[in-house]
């Protein structure tokens, strides 16, 4: 099987979301990425071509086609049994987005196998069914910053490009599951912490709508949704914290469910506060990401090839 062969190619990049108090709102594209090579073959095999993905399920069981087959059935198509080779640099259970890329991945093969004519709105909405939420594949699937809210119905979003940060990234080497993130939340919230959580949240959303970093960054640290429940399962976090705002970090959050840690910092100096961070944080891995404007991409192979 050599590219010649290829049908397409997918790529979409992973993504981060809540930045604090945006809890299940606020997502972000980030520079790492899952590319799918699809090709002709009498069965489907999904072959994992970076350690990251080593052992995923290679049949029908897989994830992404399990998402593919639900959207294509929800218009009474069948998917064409496909080789996929799967890439990725998007480390699993880490919280950068790694299931809702390839549930936004899976989408688009269902779209390009099955010829469904998706439009751009389709796609985050049966993203958002699978996902329960529109924020990491939304970031995937649009690229830059978006905020939405989803319900059974509909989905609706507002995207932001040209978010001009750097993104330095602490990822520990132990995985957090959502299931478990989730899990330590409160079933509710009295009034008056619940509006002063929602005010927090009003306040995040302004600053990014305005690109007021600072007040983002201040904002990031005042959440009352989720990260003073998740602090426990992710001991690096205040240290994180304290080391990137000395080195002029604006602002540090969990990435989604963590236990990864994102800080950003003005464009132009996040390789200086990943070499700081990484000296401090020997046992993470520490890398200095930005925001793609875009987000899915599909590669055909051109017409005079076929």
């Amino acid at each position: 099987m050599t590219e010649t062969d290829m049908l397409f190619s997918i790529t979409v990049p992973g993504s981060t979301a809540n930045l604090g108090p945006g809890f299940d709102s606020v997502g972000m594209a980030l520079s790492r990425y899952l590319r799918l090579s699809v090709f002709p073959h009498d069965e489907w095999c999904f072959k994992a071509e970076t350690d990251v993905v080593a052992g995923i399920p290679e049949g029908t069981e897989n994830l992404i086609y399990q998402v593919a087959k639900r959207t294509a059935a929800h218009f009474e198509k069948k998917l064409p049994p496909s080789l996929v080779k799967v890439w990725s640099d998007i480390p699993l259970a880490r919280g950068l987005g790694s299931s809702a890329a390839a549930i936004a991945a899976a989408i688009e093969l269902a779209n390009e196998l099955a010829d469904l004519k998706l439009s751009d709105s389709d796609k985050l909405h049966f993203a958002s069914l699978e996902e329960g939420h529109p924020d990491n594949a939304g970031a995937s699937l649009a690229g830059g910053l978006v905020i939405g809210l989803h319900d059974k119905n509909k989905t609706e979003m507002v995207f932001v490009k040209d978010i001009d940060l750097d993104v330095v990234v602490v990822i520990p080497f132990y995985e957090v599951l959502t299931k478990d993130a989730r899990d330590v939340l409160p079933d509710s919230l009295p009034y008056p912490k619940a509006v002063e959580a929602s005010a927090v949240s009003n306040m995040l959303v302004a600053g990014l709508i305005s690109k007021n970093w600072q007040l983002v960054g201040r904002m990031m640290k005042k959440d009352l949704f989720h990260q003073p429940y998740r602090r426990a399962l992710v001991p690096e976090l205040a240290k994180v914290e304290h080391e990137a705002a000395l080195n002029g970090a604006y602002g540090t959050a969990l990435s989604g469910a963590g236990p990864t840690i994102l800080s950003f910092i003005e464009k132009g100096k996040g390789e200086a506060l990943k070499t700081q961070l990484a000296l401090k944080f020997p046992h993470c891995e520490v890398d200095c990401l930005h925001v793609p404007d875009t987000g899915s991409i599909i590669e055909r192979k051109p017409v005079n090839s076929v």
